[in-house]
């Protein structure tokens, strides 16, 4: 059979026009890590900057004036109250209390003379032998001569409270640092430098701060009943060491200060803590970790979920219930281990995304899917439940969530 030469042309196209048919593959739906958000109870902590101060301080100083002749205690060593830690020359000052000890016995002899001629005037007044003013100034030579004793008396006692003074003696127990001077030294009474100084190191102080604003906001909490005080009101506090070790013991805060600082706006927080070793220094610097009060029915949400947008916003990305993506910008309070305290933009029973974040377009339709860098926790609500039932209350663990999503709590 012969074909003409437009035939042979038709049967040519027929394969590409079978080729341009062809229908495009269908575009897969893209699929995303979620976790679906609950509530619970959490602890509200705070981390702030502190100060390790003793519970005792005192600057040993003279209270006389001499030259030092012996130091008699050992740098660094624990000293006791009432020690002797100087000794100041005091042959000047054993002079001075025996002259004052004789001026005291020269008064109180003339007290016998004067008080035997008063009484002579007045046996003698009455034969009109001596006029009634001598008998007046006998009488008051008489009480001069007593009051004349009571003064040397009390310069007998300055003297011996003097002499006293040239043992200085520790004014309290504690540590002793080293000494400002040696043997030798003219000391005077009310220099402005210390001779040693010793801390009390049993317990010690940390002075943390804190801005106004932040604890405005947790009474605030408090008050609309969000926020429960935290252990009746006596929070304990752990201390970061400079070193990045975390001190053993806990403390217990003790009070806030009354006053705002105002060149700082921060308002200063005591917290006590048993020093033991006496490993924590005045004036340490420190980090205190401190439980401020307890968030109740708190939604806490993965950081890998949390992000900044250009304007420096802290945004989120949710599934709906199209399974269309939905943004969000939400106010994170604080850290929660890897987690965030959301208080605004999230709720239980969002379906937050974790994975998959990039280039993701609002609006687009995604296959919510198990998060593969999130471990399930235990009792972590189904798929459908909202995961805002019971979250918090110590209920007993519920199978881990599917692959279609994971739930938060």
């Amino acid at each position: 059979m012969r074909f003409g030469f437009s035939g042979l042309i038709a049967l040519a196209a027929l394969p590409l026009a079978a080729c341009g048919q062809e229908a495009p593959p269908p575009q897969q739906t893209r699929e995303v890590g979620v976790v679906t958000l609950t509530t619970e109870t959490v602890p509200l902590m705070a981390e702030l900057p502190g100060r390790i101060v003793a519970i005792e301080t005192s600057e040993v100083r003279p209270q006389i004036s001499g030259v030092v002749r012996r130091r008699m205690f050992e740098e660094g060593a624990m000293v006791r109250a009432g020690q002797v830690l100087y000794q100041i020359e005091d042959a000047p000052y054993r002079a001075a209390l025996g002259q004052a000890q004789g001026a005291l016995a020269r008064a109180q002899a003339a007290i016998a003379s004067t008080r035997l001629q008063a009484e002579r005037y007045r046996s003698l007044i009455a034969m009109n032998a001596v006029s009634k003013q001598d008998v007046d100034n006998a009488d008051a030579a008489a009480q001069q001569a007593v009051a004349d004793v009571a003064a040397q008396r009390a310069a007998v006692d300055a003297a011996r409270v003097n002499l006293e003074f040239t043992r200085i003696r520790a004014p309290i127990s504690g540590r002793i640092g080293r000494s400002l001077v040696t043997p030798g030294a003219l000391v005077q009474m009310g220099q402005t430098e210390a001779l040693a100084t010793i801390h009390r190191l049993d317990r010690v102080y940390v002075d943390v701060t804190q801005s106004a604003a932040q604890i405005l906001d947790l009474r605030a909490s408090m008050q609309s009943g969000g926020v429960t005080a935290a252990n009746g009101g006596s929070a304990p506090v752990q201390l970061m060491l400079p070193n990045g070790t975390t001190y053993p013991v806990e403390g217990r805060l003790e009070f806030s200060e009354v006053a705002v600082d105002p060149s700082s706006g921060a308002v200063t927080l005591r917290a006590i803590f048993p020093n033991p070793q006496g490993n924590l220094l005045p004036g340490m610097h420190v980090r205190a970790k401190l439980t401020e009060g307890i968030r109740q029915q708190a939604v806490v949400a993965p950081q890998q979920g949390v992000t900044r947008d250009p304007r420096g916003r802290a945004t989120a990305m949710v599934v709906n219930a199209e399974n269309k993506v939905e943004p969000r910008v939400v106010t994170a309070d604080r850290p929660f281990g890897d987690r965030w305290i959301v208080t605004d933009g999230l709720k239980a029973g969002d379906r937050l995304i974790v994975e998959g974040l990039l280039n993701l377009q609002p609006g687009t339709v995604v296959k919510p899917v198990k998060p593969q860098q999130i471990t399930v926790p235990e009792g972590a609500a189904q798929p459908g439940q909202g995961g805002a039932q019971g979250a918090g209350q110590g209920q007993a663990a519920q199978p881990a969530a599917p692959a279609g999503e994971q739930t938060e709590g």
